[in-house]
């Protein structure tokens, strides 16, 4: 019978086998060290001036037979070759792969309609928005194969654990390439470099199993019978056929969101929020989470933050808070369509990059731009776009990003300089009040302040304010019901993941995937229809 033990471990020591038995025996009665272990949680403990390793970890006795470590593999899915019933999945972004796979358990055969390009092939359209500033609309840093996670830092970690099962979609990942380490590490992260062969092995099973999977493909209008959605018809004409349509678009597919409304579809413009990326030396970071000198050894990953407090402009009160924080990352252009500028962060697995970035942001509710109103549905997403083509006339027309200094933008000061950034299409010296409606300006210097009471140094001229950060979530809501997860209005039409509003990072778009196939499979009597399910 196994036990599980709480240890806590200098980091060098973590990583010791001996170190690790001796702790266990310490709290348990074993005499010796001869028995087996496996690692269930990790987490770094910097609380304290000690910074530690806290480990839950299950012990067995020698010999004892180990439970698998994975309970799913690829064989819980069914050959879909000969299914009776098609599936239309508009995306292939974590929300539309994982939609895929599990449509697969029930023997459905999903059709993923992607816009952009296969992870390789996108590659080029990547290092041209890098080195040239030539933003391709149909494949960039948001469209393409695996979405917008395929090049991020693959961060794990969702405070929706009631959505879906989390422990799944983790073994999926695994199962798939990722390390074993995501099954246990309290924060799991894949990272930018690993990210691109874990979605093409995504891709390959949906294959394998009969689904199809469509690049370079996009989606001009739905087709509706009869109030049901039975289809897409797709830029060159073609009629895919379903009998239903899961909308997995992300939240950048502004076309998506005109065609909708075109149609008749109801769709809600949805608050969201708008800043920059900030950037620090990492080192500096790192001294204040890890209370060190700067130099963290070894045996700790670049330290990580998280912020949030409430600011007030014009006796409204907002909030501001960190988002996708990158640590040991680099800032990338993330712009979907030509003249705007929209820049996002991502890390590669070993974190080892010397910069820290994070989006910092500001809460932006319809309240906010009433002047906007006037274009209904689309306010928010308006306001967003005026921004960020603002961003682009103040960073020179091209991908070259308007920056300041912190404390230069606190003090209301032109930057003479900045200092080395990860960001590779350049920087141009602005003040972000040219770059930045007042209210958000006004409520991020604010905001910065107060962090700087929990990061000392923050507000530094070390750091630097990149703009902006608009993608954060989707401006545009599209309602469905609660309980069959389709659309209010129209029926076999499934929205679905970041772009419609239900999910807010890779665990929680795929789980939201995962959720309206299970729907679909339950209308069809191949699954259980579970009982108070949401």
């Amino acid at each position: 019978m196994s036990k599980l033990v709480e240890i806590a471990l200098r980091p060098e020591d973590a990583v010791r086998d001996e170190q690790i038995k001796r702790a266990i025996k310490a709290q348990t009665s074993y005499q010796s060290l001869d028995f087996q272990y496996r690692i269930k949680r990790r987490s770094i403990d910097a609380r304290g001036r000690q910074v530690l390793v806290r480990m839950g970890v299950e012990v067995f006795d020698k010999g004892e037979l180990l439970p698998p470590l994975l309970a799913l593999h690829k064989q819980i899915y069914k050959p879909a070759n000969d299914s009776k019933h098609q599936v239309v999945i508009i995306g292939a972004g974590p929300a539309g792969l994982f939609a895929a796979l599990r449509l697969l358990e029930y023997g459905i055969k999903p059709v993923v309609i992607e816009r952009g390009k296969d992870v390789r092939a996108r590659r080029r359209d990547l290092a041209a928005i890098n080195k040239d500033h030539i933003v391709n609309p149909e494949s960039n840093y948001c469209f393409g194969e695996g979405g917008a996670g395929t090049y991020s830092d693959g961060k794990l970690y969702t405070r929706s654990k009631k959505r879906g099962d989390i422990r799944k979609v983790l073994e999926v990942l695994v199962a798939h390439g990722a390390t074993e380490d995501i099954l246990v590490d309290a924060h799991p992260h894949i990272g930018t470099n690993k990210l691109p062969v874990l979605v093409t092995d995504l891709r390959e099973t949906v294959k394998a199993y009969g689904g199809e999977v469509l690049f370079d493909t996009r989606v001009e209008k739905l087709i509706i019978r009869d109030g049901v959605c039975a289809g897409v018809i797709t830029h060159n004409n073609e009629k895919i056929e379903g009998i239903a349509t899961i909308l997995c678009t992300g939240h950048s597919a502004r076309d998506i969101f005109y065609m909708l409304h075109e149609q008749g579809i109801h769709i809600e413009a949805k608050p969201f929020a708008l800043g920059v990326r900030i950037e620090h030396p990492q080192t500096l970071i790192d001294t204040v989470q890890y209370h060190c000198s700067g130099d963290r050894g070894d045996y700790l990953p670049a330290a990580a933050y998280s912020l949030v407090t409430q600011t007030q402009y014009q006796k409204v009160e907002r909030g501001v808070y960190s988002f996708c924080m990158c640590p040991g990352g680099f800032i990338v252009p993330a712009a979907t369509a030509p003249g705007e500028l929209v820049v996002n962060g991502m890390s590669p697995s070993k974190r080892d990059s010397k910069f820290a970035n994070s989006g910092m942001v500001v809460a932006v509710e319809l309240d906010d731009i009433k002047e906007f109103s006037k274009h209904g549905p689309f306010a928010a997403l308006e306001f967003q776009k005026s921004v960020e083509q603002n961003a682009w006339a103040v960073g020179g027309k091209t991908q070259t990003a308007p920056a300041q200094r912190v404390a230069d933008f606190i003090q209301n000061k032109y930057s003479s300089s900045l200092p080395d950034c990860s960001y590779q299409p350049g920087l141009k010296s602005a003040r972000m009040d040219d770059v930045l409606p007042d209210m958000i300006a006004q409520r991020l210097r604010q905001g910065l302040k107060q962090f700087e009471h929990k990061i000392k140094g923050y507000t530094s001229n070390e750091g630097l304010l990149i703009g902006v950060e608009s993608r954060t979530s989707s401006p545009v809501f599209v309602p469905r019901d609660k309980e069959t997860l389709q659309h209010i209005t129209l029926k076999g039409l499934y929205p679905c993941g970041e772009g419609a509003g239900y999910a807010g990072g890779i665990m929680s778009a795929a789980m939201d995937g995962e959720s309206c196939a299970l729907r679909i499979a339950q209308g069809l009597g191949l699954a259980a229809v579970e009982i108070n399910s949401k």
